[in-house]
């Protein structure tokens, strides 16, 4: 699939996603490079690069998700081996950047732990971030280092124009004002109507309130977000679809995070699938005959394709127009 332009390329996997690292270098007609990430006896991470990296472009492949802690180390310590190693250039391809949701001060004294990792990569050594969806675009500022930013709603959307016969009954909804954008770029790639719900708290301890903006009466809706972590927001939200009159509702996201109760809450609730990205790997104890799951594999190959041959990538995460 690679045109050599005179540099080597080295795919490496930490231990968070180890199957989609796989199937990413498959789709290069590249075999994973080989290392071993382990810890010492007092839980202290390790790493060893089995084979040279001097003047190579390395792209390290992993998400920070749980155990976010130690994800993020494997990580950090693997970039820092690899440019003490000499390697030309280093690519952190992180298909789920964790820490992403404080990305500003909510309130007095909040640390801003998007910034911080983003400081660490950088300081590691990492040469350009690749990554999808972050919870906040405005994170790409936050590094002092190349992002290509990906999207995740090229790939979902047209899951449900092949599921469905017809669109015309179909709305998109966005659970809460923040993924607005994201809900209208996919209204936009399968030709349907918007939906926004209001969430709102009267006063603490009280439940919330919700209001839809936008027809969803007898309309099959498909609720659009970037993560689903305890499933609060998106469960909730398909509820209050159905109570005001909704024919059936499905839900999408591009990272699983599904912690906690989620599992236990999207199985109770009237949402009749969960289509989701493999940018966080599902153990079998979080998989479900109603969750689909689709792969990023080949887009992720295509991006670290044009990366190390220097090309644009723009075309892979524009959105659509």
């Amino acid at each position: 699939m690679l045109q050599h332009s005179g540099k080597n390329i080295k795919i490496f996997s930490a231990n968070s996603n180890p199957n989609l690292a796989m199937s990413i270098a498959n789709h290069l007609n590249l075999p994973l490079s080989s290392n071993k990430v382990g810890k010492f006896s007092d839980g202290e991470v390790f790493v060893n690069l089995n084979e040279t990296v001097r003047g190579s472009d390395v792209f390290i492949i992993q998400s920070t998700c749980d155990p976010v802690n130690d994800h993020l180390m494997e990580l950090l310590i693997m970039i820092d081996a690899c440019k003490r190693a000499s390697a030309g250039r280093i690519v952190a391809v992180m298909p789920y950047f964790g820490y992403a949701r404080q990305d500003r001060k909510a309130k007095a004294r909040d640390p801003i732990t998007a910034k911080l990792v983003a400081n660490l990569i950088t300081s590691a050594g990492a040469s350009r971030v690749l990554t999808m969806d972050l919870h906040a675009a405005q994170i790409q500022g936050f590094f002092d280092i190349p992002v290509d930013h990906l999207l995740g709603v090229p790939i979902l959307a047209p899951y449900y124009m092949e599921k469905f016969e017809s669109m015309e009954d179909v709305v998109i909804v966005s659970p809460d004002f923040g993924s607005v954008t994201r809900a209208r770029n996919f209204a936009q790639i399968v030709n349907a109507p918007i939906a926004i719900i209001d969430k709102r708290r009267p006063r603490p301890n009280v439940s919330e309130v919700m209001n839809i903006i936008g027809d969803i009466r007898d309309k099959r809706v498909i609720l659009v977000d970037d993560m689903i972590d305890t499933a609060g927001t998106i469960t909730h939200g398909a509820q209050a679809l159905v109570d005001r009159g909704a024919k059936e509702v499905y839900a999408c996201c591009t990272h699983p995070v599904l912690s906690g109760p989620a599992l236990e809450r999207i199985a109770a609730s009237p949402i009749k699938e969960l289509l989701v990205l493999d940018t966080i790997e599902l153990p079998e104890e979080k998989r479900a005959d109603n969750i689909k799951v689709l792969s990023v594999a080949d887009i992720f190959a295509r991006a670290i394709e044009r990366i190390y041959e220097d090309e644009s990538i723009s075309p892979l995460f524009a959105p659509a127009k």
